[in-house]
């Protein structure tokens, strides 16, 4: 990952140095980077690959304005800035793992909640885990959250956040 500044992450150690199977005329051979040999079974079809290495996902959020979404989200959730680009945020929990990125898009129409035939429906939503429903959503409201209208479970609260998306507050048992 680079950093705005344009150096590596100190912790992430760069690019693989060894070629590539292909690079190196040794067609066939498995990278020593990549994972073994995985059995993958689709539609019936047993097939025997090689995974390459993938990262953690990180969900991406469209918004109007990343940097104005991303703020309500570095409110909500205490997480860190870790790139900004003018079109382009992401936030990282601060004890690592988990990551959240905002992308500007022009011409971005709100989600309908909850679904309407035609409309723009969400494409994912966020669950967090909170202690205490009540006193999580009066924060995520003075963060700049609104209640929706529509709640479909009792021990569920469902937000919307500035740009429309849904999101949920849920209690553990």
């Amino acid at each position: 990952m680079l950093l705005p500044g344009g150096g590596p992450k100190p912790s992430d150690p760069g690019p693989c140095k060894i070629p590539t199977a292909a690079a190196s005329g040794k067609l066939g051979v498995a990278h020593p980077c990549a994972a073994p040999a995985t059995r993958v079974t689709f539609a019936g079809m047993t097939t025997e690959r090689t995974r390459p290495r993938l990262g953690p996902p990180t969900p991406v959020l469209d918004a109007p304005d990343a940097r104005e979404l991303a703020g309500f989200y570095r409110s909500l959730l205490g997480w860190e800035v870790t790139q900004d680009e003018p079109d382009w945020v992401q936030l990282a929990a601060p004890q690592g793992g988990a990551r959240l990125s905002f992308q500007t898009e022009p011409v971005y129409e709100r989600p309908a909640w909850p679904a309407v035939r035609g409309r723009q429906q969400m494409m994912l939503h966020l669950d967090i885990e909170v202690d205490d429903l009540d006193a999580a959503v009066e924060f995520a409201t003075g963060a700049g959250a609104a209640l929706a209208g529509f709640q479909p479970q009792e021990d569920v609260r469902v937000l919307l956040d500035p740009a429309g998306h849904p999101f949920c507050f849920w209690v553990r048992d």
